[in-house]
């Protein structure tokens, strides 16, 4: 799958402007000593209210409790995990992680504070400790567990888009054996096609064409010159929405979250594992009560949904 990359550095970042959580309304101060958290209410597009729940929250770790708040970096854009909710507005932002993360800390008594960084940048800040929390389509890697603990709130692999009607049968990876598939250049898809063409194909070779953009990968099967699509099928479901009559997504029954799925997360700290905790269950409360399932649908996304939130479940 196509993973956004960012540097494991320790290097100082300058100073996090915060930008207030939309909606959130705050009913109850706290203190550093109180034994419970604030009740939070968040207004989430399309979902309705989402409020603090006293049995998750008293999970949130004591400091937490105190401030009443996380800060949250992101880089948007990157739909339809995060996005700017007005073009030119740097500070106000859209999308599932937003909108699951900001449920998710109203469930806990928080207040969610965003802020726009660059994405090179997420890991030294949660580093150098200018905010608590990293979100936007950022995929858990076992590298990336260095620095930071993951909650694991949803997985995307690969899928396959073939033109409509599927005329060369193609329904998984074994069916791409002997066909010519377009890939976008230096992506995930094209190092793990290759892997697989020489492990699972007897021979009969996977032909990988690379493309500096993904649009271009996707004229060239509309074009005819390749066979399919490979990419991530977060981002091909869109496209199959777009060009509906032309293209279509292979069905792979076996992985309904695509192949060689790899789970995307939250960032905390490392040392703050009590605070990850605290957001896994909270993101657990989301998925029991239906919530979850209402924001991945207001993105169209219930491909990638988990029955369970988990933590650091990297595959590579």
């Amino acid at each position: 799958m196509r993973s956004r990359r960012f540097a494991l550095s320790t290097a100082a970042l300058a100073a996090v402007a915060l930008a207030a959580a939309a909606c959130g309304t705050t009913d109850t101060p706290t203190t550093g000593n109180s034994a419970a958290a604030a009740t939070v209410t968040v207004a989430i597009t399309g979902v309705g209210d989402v409020t603090t729940d006293a049995k998750v929250a008293a999970k949130l770790p004591a400091d937490f409790r105190g401030k009443g708040a996380i800060t949250i970096a992101t880089n948007a854009p990157y739909e339809p995990f995060i996005d700017f909710k007005a073009e030119g507005n740097t500070t106000e932002f859209k999308g599932l992680d937003y909108d699951l993360l900001t449920a998710a800390a109203a469930r806990l008594g928080l207040t969610a504070q965003w802020s726009q960084q660059p994405f090179d940048g997420l890991v030294p800040g949660l580093q150098a400790g200018k905010y608590d929390a990293i979100a936007g389509g950022i995929t858990d890697k076992k590298e990336r567990q260095q620095v930071a603990t993951f909650v694991d709130y949803s997985a995307s692999g690969t899928g396959f888009l073939v033109t409509k009607g599927n005329p060369k049968s193609i329904n998984d990876v074994t069916g791409l054996c002997g066909r010519t598939v377009a890939v976008q250049k230096a992506s995930n898809q094209a190092k793990h096609l290759a892997e697989y063409s020489k492990t699972g194909c007897a021979g009969n070779a996977i032909t990988v064409k690379e493309y500096p953009e993904n649009p271009q990968a996707v004229q060239a099967l509309l074009a005819g010159t390749v066979d399919a699509v490979a990419a991530t099928k977060v981002n091909l479901v869109d496209t199959e929405q777009q060009l509906k009559d032309k293209v279509q997504l292979a069905a792979d029954a076996q992985n309904p979250n695509g192949w060689l799925a790899s789970p995307n997360g939250f960032g905390f700290l490392k040392s703050r594992a009590d605070l990850a905790q605290a957001f896994q269950a909270a993101v657990q409360s989301l998925i029991d009560d239906g919530t979850y399932a209402k924001i991945l649908a207001q993105y169209e996304q219930k491909e990638i949904g988990l029955v369970t939130a988990t933590i650091d479940q990297a595959i590579d």
